[in-house]
């Protein structure tokens, strides 16, 4: 898989439910306007959302469905994005996983679907682990208090059903949230029984990241944790055993309901053999129908989608020039004296020389498809007077108040997002420069929208060489005793000598029970410091 500056995404919605995947094969799900998976918008790492984990009982191989989040270069790796599916397909040694996502049409529930083939000459067992962090509420109060949101999760297994169920507790009467299932079923021969977990720590183990989680890298077994935990995820296993030549189909399904009776009665409903493809049929027969009614030709989605992948991550190639991002002075105020809260991601068109209502019409049709998606976001069109008569600048206006009406089930409210029609000599220089820097897209009538994307083209990023590897310094003794005596030395640390400094001594990939942190400042400034070697700086 080649690096690129942004990620390539895919969405899938059936106008209440949303996915979104990136080429890796991270992303979100969401319901409504709440975030049901945790994930930041990062084009770095990339490596944020649901994660379906493979590996080997025998040689100990860890790889999962997508590049994300453990990427191995030797690896066959491909990604297909359709109007109703997307499909990863992986292969690793002599075992290719075929991961299929969809979004039911006429219920919140996302099904993946795993197929897993053995191409080679001996009997293969193979642990399939899912792993998600619970968010079940607004992605902004999360991102704003992570660890206050993790507190108000609580979980339960329903080991009969191979369901987890997840809500988040209710701090007034008025709230109301709504309750979260995630679902295994397995097509061939099992061997073991069902495995849970539903706190992150225990599943990732001490000075772990999602890459070299304990209960994956290790084969730690689940700890099968449920109720109030401190930082919840959802994860469930299942170890299939695979003869040459066969397969093993394992699907895992997010649903999400109202009240806890509903999402146990969906997973009545999507829990059988026939499920997935019950449902992949309908979501073809919607996908097709909502691209007819909103008017869509068939080479337009995948613009959308790249459209969309600019508002989400933003993509340098299709913002404001350099010169416009350097010279803009002003904040969000100026965005709200042109009635742009500025809360959501911005696609900008300027009319400003031989203005064309295509273009006009273009991204009209692209917000509502993003509306369809799942994705807010507001649109804003600025029109250069001096190029219009009264007649053209009034059939501008028309075109967007024109109504717009997807093919959704009743009672699903479409994401917010605002259309905004300002004139250019309305607008002055500081709101316009302020305008170009905050939109994630700028496009101008001048030529298609299509050909403008195309020559900001998404440049592969070369990857840096390697560092050597650092020479060991760790220790190997089997005394654990320190290099220095130490006072009241536990085995892990003790004071110095002379008593002014606390001296922790690790063996290779040992850790200390629980975080440990020096914290150095005066009144204004300071830092901190944990044994890990992180940390982080203040100032006042």
């Amino acid at each position: 898989m080649i690096p690129t500056v942004a990620p390539h995404i895919h969405l899938l919605s059936n106008g209440s439910y949303s996915v979104m995947i990136t080429d890796a094969g991270s992303g979100y799900s969401r319901w409504r306007d709440l975030a049901i998976t945790r994930w930041r918008a990062d084009p770095t790492c990339d490596a944020d959302g649901a994660v379906i984990f493979l590996r080997d009982v025998v040689t100990g191989d860890v790889w999962s469905v997508g590049a994300q989040p453990i990427e191995t270069s030797s690896d066959d790796y491909a990604i297909t994005g359709s109007e109703d599916r997307v499909e990863i397909v992986r292969r690793h040694a002599s075992i290719i996983s075929r991961l299929e996502v969809i979004v039911a049409p006429d219920d919140d529930v996302e099904l993946r679907r795993v197929t897993v083939t053995n191409t080679g000459a001996v009997t293969r067992e193979i642990e399939l682990t899912s792993y998600a962090e619970v968010v079940l509420g607004p992605p902004a109060a999360d991102a704003a208090h992570p660890a206050f949101s993790k507190l108000m999760v609580r979980t339960e297994c329903i080991p009969a059903r191979g369901t987890l169920l997840a809500e988040r507790r209710a701090r007034s009467p008025d709230e109301s949230w709504p309750w979260m299932g995630h679902m295994i079923d397995v097509e061939g021969e099992t061997a073991g029984a069902l495995e849970w977990e539903t706190d992150r720590a225990r599943f990732l183990g001490r000075g772990r990241t999602i890459r070299t989680a304990v209960s994956v890298r290790d084969g730690r077994r689940l700890s099968g944790t449920v109720g109030s935990v401190l930082d919840p995820v959802v994860s469930l296993r299942r170890r299939v055993r695979i003869p040459s030549g066969a397969r093993a189909l394992v699907t895992f399904s997010t649903l999400v309901a109202p009240t806890r009776d509903a999402v146990l009665a969906l997973t009545a409903s999507y829990g059988d053999a026939d499920a997935f493809e019950r449902t992949a049929e309908r979501a073809r027969v919607r996908a097709t129908a909502n691209l007819r009614s909103l008017g869509i030709e068939s080479d337009e989605p995948q613009l959308f989608q790249r459209l969309a992948g600019a508002l989400l991550y933003s993509d340098r190639t299709v913002r404001a020039p350099e010169d416009v991002l350097v010279r803009q002075t002003g904040g969000q105020e100026v965005l709200w004296s042109l009635g742009i809260s500025g809360d959501r991601p911005i696609a900008l068109l300027v009319n400003d020389g031989d203005a064309k209502a295509d273009a006009v019409r273009l991204l009209l049709r692209a917000h509502e498809y993003w509306r369809t998606k799942g994705l807010a976001a507001d649109l804003v069109i600025v029109s250069d007077a001096a190029t219009y008569d009264a007649q053209a600048l009034e059939a501008l206006r028309e075109i967007t108040t024109e109504p717009v009406t997807p093919m959704a089930a009743p009672g699903r409210p479409a994401p917010k997002g605002d259309t905004f029609f300002l004139r250019a000599e309305q607008v002055s220089a500081q709101q316009r420069d302020v305008l170009a820097a905050a939109a994630r897209i700028v496009v101008s009538g001048k030529g298609t929208v299509a050909e403008q994307v195309v020559r900001a083209p998404f440049a592969a990023i070369v990857p840096a060489p390697a560092p050597p590897p650092m020479p060991s310094t760790a220790t190997h003794a089997d005394d654990p005793s320190p290099p220095v005596a130490l006072q009241f030395f536990n085995g892990t640390g003790g004071f110095s000598p002379d008593g002014r400094a606390y001296v922790t001594t690790l063996e290779a990939g040992q850790r200390t029970p629980a975080p440990w942190i020096n914290v150095i400042a005066n009144e204004t400034f300071g830092c901190l410091v944990s044994e890990s070697g992180s940390g982080y700086t203040w100032s006042g």
